[in-house]
């Protein structure tokens, strides 16, 4: 090999590193809110099927809840491709335990602890999966609900949330909940809050999905629109009494 061949051969390998090494910018494709809460006999969760790129509502069929293990259910707001290198994070993780064959499995806080180190981590890196989470679960009747953001930040709740779902959610959910909802109960609750949401995030998209964890094992139903009314006089004349605007 020449000093020519050499060369070319050495800046190829350069620039595959210098790719390899790429950051997240920003997010690309991203899914909106995601409500959890806790009820009479376990964990429920909502979320709308939209996923928007850019500003564009792309994908109306995307699922973001998903079961992990035999006691805990992932909920993700954020950046699509990263909730799929978490979720290949954690069948890693299940994998690991599972080899073990000593009877016992991860429950739900210790997946919660283990993705708030994995979030942590990346942040540290100034590479972050943009994502926020919600993981809940039962284990030995104990039921667990937390979330954590982009950047590790994290905490427990009898219900939790992410995105607009923070502001316009949460308030309906701190008037409401109670621990001794029955799952039709809780089913309306997360119902009032996401249609809510449907009305005033604009990425949201009138296809929602259920899941629910308990003692007996993961559930999630087909996905389905709410009853809406858009006739509000405020949704009819949106600038009245505004004066100087459009």
């Amino acid at each position: 090999m020449n000093l020519v061949d050499s060369t070319q051969v050495n800046s190829t390998l350069l620039s595959s590193e210098t790719a390899s090494s790429e950051r997240t910018l920003y997010p690309y494709v991203t899914g909106t809110s995601v409500i959890g809460i806790k009820y009479k006999d376990g964990i429920l969760m909502a979320a709308d099927m939209g996923a928007s790129y850019g500003s564009t509502l792309r994908y109306k069929s995307v699922e973001r809840l998903k079961p992990v293990g035999k006691h805990s259910l992932l909920g993700a707001s954020g950046e699509i491709s990263d909730f799929q290198e978490i979720l290949r994070y954690l069948d890693e993780l299940i994998l690991y335990d599972n080899m073990w064959d000593d009877g016992n499995s991860l429950g739900p806080k210790e997946v919660h602890n283990y993705l708030t180190r994995v979030m942590y981590n990346r942040r540290n890196k100034f590479n972050p999966l943009w994502n926020s989470l919600i993981l809940g679960g039962i284990k030995n009747g104990q039921k667990y609900l937390g979330m954590v953001s982009m950047i590790g930040v994290h905490f427990e709740d009898n219900h939790v949330a992410t995105g607009f779902g923070n502001h316009l959610a949460r308030p309906i959910l701190r008037d409401e909940w109670n621990e001794n909802l029955s799952f039709e109960d809780g089913v309306k609750l997360l119902e009032k809050c996401m249609r809510v949401l449907l009305y005033r995030d604009r990425s949201a998209v009138n296809k929602i999905q259920i899941a629910k964890i308990t003692e007996e094992g993961f559930t999630t139903y087909p996905p389905y629109a709410l009853k809406t009314f858009w006739n509000f006089s405020a949704f009819e004349n949106p600038t009245v009494g505004a004066e100087g605007s459009w």
